[in-house]
């Protein structure tokens, strides 16, 4: 009616479907349509670090999978007939890594192979017996890296804080309200004094905190050694051995649900209570910020206007407190007999992984215990079926191991890179170009 001549665009119209939208992008002037919210928030979760952390136990208890259908001794008989009947060996395999599995899950978690339900959940109390050291050393540790301060020395301060606190309280009678805090201050002053002099030689000399660390696990160990062969310090009367007495009851922790459970005590509680106080010290306290600034960088730190020597010193007085909270959970709680130079028992150690796979903060090593608690636990129901407790270690170095390499979890799984693994990668390409020119 207008007189117009149709063009191709009006005729592509009334051929196309009324009810379809227009065609819009770069190419046809329009805007791009922005991507789902729920699709950032999953990519978002999958670049966290709780899903790595989550994929990483995965990833270790399937090597530990592998490991014990490999040492199982009817995997390896099925194996040798495998290609006249493959299916016994597939059924062998999974029988061993499902009863291995299932008896770490007894022995940690719940035994559902008894009545009793006392006995159903003694495991549960079990792990949370051996996490509650774990913990405490754990939140010693992980202080310290949010410091700047790989402290490698927990082993040392916790021997320091049980000789201490043997030498303090093991020789007086006391009722069991001064001489259970008594013993309990003297380890973890003990544990303090231990790792402030590592705290004060580095920011007095600017020695190497892993260099000090290491020396002085030995020196604690030797030390310890020497006190507990000595009759007139530490040695238990009556003996030869290097053995110390037995701690007075007035100072062991009392049971915390009844004597069906002697490994839980109230030094779990008390755990529960340092974790809440290092995260106060670290996440909202003046004290935290200035420990963190320093653990980000100390020389922006220092200009502005932090002491930095004077964190390094607190932090490492408390790293060793808290070591020494660990030994104390181990001579005031399950270990009533009298201790001996390993009453750290590779707590020490154990430490640092904790805190690597709790990312040095105060609740994740919490988490991080109870886990490797649990392993602990869980080892003794799967060597009582003839799976080597090695396989538990393995299980746990892995673990940090894929926590170590966000990058080859994020490869194993496909998951999304992080937006500083895509910079690194622009960055080595840029590189590579500029010098192939």
């Amino acid at each position: 009616m207008s007189g117009t001549t149709p063009g191709p665009d009006d005729a592509t119209r009334s051929t196309a479907d009324p009810q379809l939208p227009h065609a819009s992008g770069p190419l046809t002037g329009g805007e791009v349509p922005a991507v789902p919210r729920t699709n950032v928030l999953i990519k978002e979760l999958l670049r966290g670090s709780a899903v790595t952390t989550v994929l990483a136990i995965v990833l270790a208890l399937i090597a530990g999978g592998v490991l014990i259908a490999a040492t199982n001794d009817d995997v390896r008989t099925a194996s040798g007939y495998f290609f006249s009947r493959p299916t016994d060996t597939l059924v062998a395999i999974w029988n061993s890594v499902a009863n291995g599995y299932a008896a770490l899950f007894r022995g940690s978690v719940f035994n559902f192979t008894v009545d009793e339900f006392a006995l159903q959940i003694r495991p549960l109390t079990n792990s949370l017996g051996f996490a509650a050291p774990l913990i405490a050393a754990g939140l010693g540790v992980a202080l310290a890296f949010r410091a700047g301060l790989f402290n490698i020395g927990a082993r040392g301060q916790m021997l320091v804080a049980a000789g201490f606190a043997a030498l303090v309280t093991f020789n007086v009678d006391l009722p069991m309200v001064l001489h259970l805090p008594l013993t309990l201050v003297a380890g973890i002053v003990g544990g303090a004094l231990w790792g402030g002099i590592v705290g004060l030689l580095k920011a007095r000399t600017g020695a190497h905190e892993v260099i000090l660390t290491i020396m002085l696990n030995y020196i604690a160990y030797y030390l310890v050694l020497w006190m507990i062969r000595t009759p007139s310090l530490l040695q238990k009367p009556g003996t030869n051995q290097p053995v110390t007495a037995a701690t007075p009851e007035s100072a062991q922790f009392p049971q915390l649900l009844g004597t069906q459970f002697p490994l839980l005590d109230w030094g779990f509680i008390i755990v529960i209570l340092a974790t809440v106080i290092v995260w106060w010290v670290i996440e909202r306290s003046s004290l935290g910020l200035r420990m963190r600034a320093v653990g980000e960088n100390p020389h922006a730190a220092r200009a502005a206007g932090i002491s930095v020597e004077r964190v390094y010193i607190y932090a490492m007085l408390f790293a060793g407190g808290l070591a020494g909270l660990a030994a104390m959970n181990q001579i005031q709680g399950s270990v009533t007999t009298g201790f001996t130079g390993t009453i750290d028992a590779g707590i020490g150690f154990d430490a640092i992984t904790v805190a690597l796979l709790g990312r040095s903060r105060p609740w994740g090593v919490f988490a991080a215990g109870i886990l490797f608690g649990a392993l602990k636990a869980g080892s003794f129901a799967m060597q009582a079926q003839g799976i080597p407790v090695d396989i538990v270690l393995v299980v746990q170095s892995l673990i940090v191991l894929f926590i170590a390499a966000p990058p080859l979890l994020r490869t194993v799984f496909f998951l999304p890179k992080t937006d500083a693994e895509k910079a690194a990668k622009a960055r080595a390409k840029a590189a590579k170009k500029a010098v192939s020119a």
